[in-house]
């Protein structure tokens, strides 16, 4: 896709720290991080949301996300790597790999609670019927 910043990376028509790449996926610093080593891994190929991406694709990333994984606990001595699939900033499926701390006193998401019981199984059930066989 012409107009898509991410598939300009992939190119090599913008700049960015790569951190590591294959031939489907390539990873590079975030530009606005959530903390240091804050990653997003793409693929290579446009897709714009995960749903849409083949199999191969969604397991594929999450392989290479592992490797990454290791590597930014290591490198960083994080407890551990948070790992969101968020992908409304920018149309192009992307992972991003947070290094989190224990103590790091980050936000937990915001929650909320079902109404009732009967709320909770409509909303789950629903689900259930509109999964793919």
């Amino acid at each position: 896709m012409e107009n898509c910043i991410f598939c300009k990376l992939v190119k090599k028509e913008i700049p960015s720290r790569v951190i590591y790449e294959d031939n489907d996926f390539i990873s590079f610093l975030d530009i606005f991080p959530v903390s240091d080593g804050h990653i997003l891994i793409i693929p290579k190929e446009h897709v714009v949301w995960m749903q849409e991406a083949s199999d191969q694709t969604v397991a594929g990333i999450f392989v290479f996300a592992k490797k990454l994984m290791l590597g930014i606990k290591k490198a960083l001595k994080a407890d551990y790597v948070q790992v969101n699939v968020t992908g409304t900033d920018i149309p192009h499926f992307h992972v991003h790999l947070i290094p989190r701390y224990l103590d790091d006193g980050f936000a937990r998401y915001p929650t909320k609670e079902y109404e009732h019981d009967e709320h909770a199984n409509r909303v789950a059930q629903a689900i259930q019927d509109a999964i793919p066989s």
